[in-house]
């Protein structure tokens, strides 16, 4: 199953409902418990799937849009800050992660239509 989890909109997704969490029920920790739920899911997802050393490269990026949001946020605003992050991450899931599994399902889809 986990070849084909899409990572891209779960990763994206994270960031997003760690922040959204965080905003409504006032808690920076409740967000940050969110975030760092689905982040573990993904890097155990892309570690089996992909490799240590992908998973690692994707968290790092990972941690690193979520610093660079604070900062942007100063400049851009929360949102749009947090959604930037998370277009970057999505990106860099899509790009390292996910696309590769996509081509290789679309190969192998004439033969899982014929068993």
């Amino acid at each position: 199953m986990a070849p084909r989890l899409p990572t891209a909109p779960l990763a994206a997704g994270g960031l997003i409902a760690g922040f959204a969490v965080a905003v409504a029920s006032g808690s920076r920790p409740l967000g940050g418990i969110v975030l760092a739920g689905v982040g573990l899911v993904c890097v155990s997802i892309w570690r089996r799937r992909d490799g240590t050393r992908t998973a690692a490269v994707l968290a790092v990026v990972g941690l690193l849009a979520f610093a660079l949001s604070h900062l942007l946020g100063l400049l851009i605003g929360s949102w749009p800050a947090v959604l930037t992050a998370a277009a970057i991450v999505a990106g860099a899931s899509w790009h390292l992660s996910d696309a590769r599994w996509a081509v290789d399902d679309r190969a192998r889809a004439p033969e899982i239509r014929r068993s």
